[in-house]
């Protein structure tokens, strides 16, 4: 998944979607969250190849892609922290990143239990924490809401949120 290059779309469609797909803290607008991010569309083909997504359908993959928003981010852009609202859920798609819990920091590729970070369940977990981009990454942002919508609906996340769950819980009292 290296080369994940973008095709030009024609223009008014592409911003009327764009304009049209809130995001906490960007409301109707283009505005990258902070510094370091740039949008990013998300493909299909591509995220059916993403670990996190593979039991997914044709069908379930485009109802994430209508109901998230892929960008991408510099090494080193702080993609989230525990500070925010817990109603951003962040999956790696593509890079690598490192989630930091005080002192301690457990870096993940998207084929690691620690490939996604944030959520209701997450912010559980005790103290502060951070998630950085520790290469050139592709990320996806799901609010809680719709991520709580695609499981009511059947879609195979929950090993996956298990399997993060039980790593961050171990992670924590090493």
């Amino acid at each position: 998944m290296k080369n994940r290059s973008r095709l030009v779309l024609p223009a008014l469609p592409v911003l009327a979607a764009v304009a049209a797909w809130s995001l906490p803290g960007c409301a109707g607008t283009v505005t990258p969250p902070r510094a370091g991010f740039k949008a990013s569309t998300t493909y299909l083909h591509l995220l059916a190849k993403t670990p996190f997504f593979t039991a997914l359908n044709r069908e379930q993959l485009q109802w994430v892609i209508d109901h998230s928003k892929e960008w991408s981010v510099s090494a080193g852009t702080e993609i989230s922290s525990s500070s925010e609202s817990p109603d951003n859920f962040w999956v790696l798609l593509d890079g690598g990143w490192q989630v930091e819990f005080e002192t301690k920091r457990a870096p993940a590729g998207h084929a690691d239990p620690a490939k996604w970070y944030g959520g209701s369940d997450f912010a559980a977990l005790p103290g502060p924490s951070r998630l950085t981009a520790t290469a050139q990454s592709y990320v996806m942002n799901i609010r809680t809401a719709d991520l709580a919508a695609m499981r009511a609906q059947g879609f195979a996340f929950d090993k996956h949120l298990q399997d993060g769950m039980r790593f961050y819980r171990g992670f924590l009292v090493r």
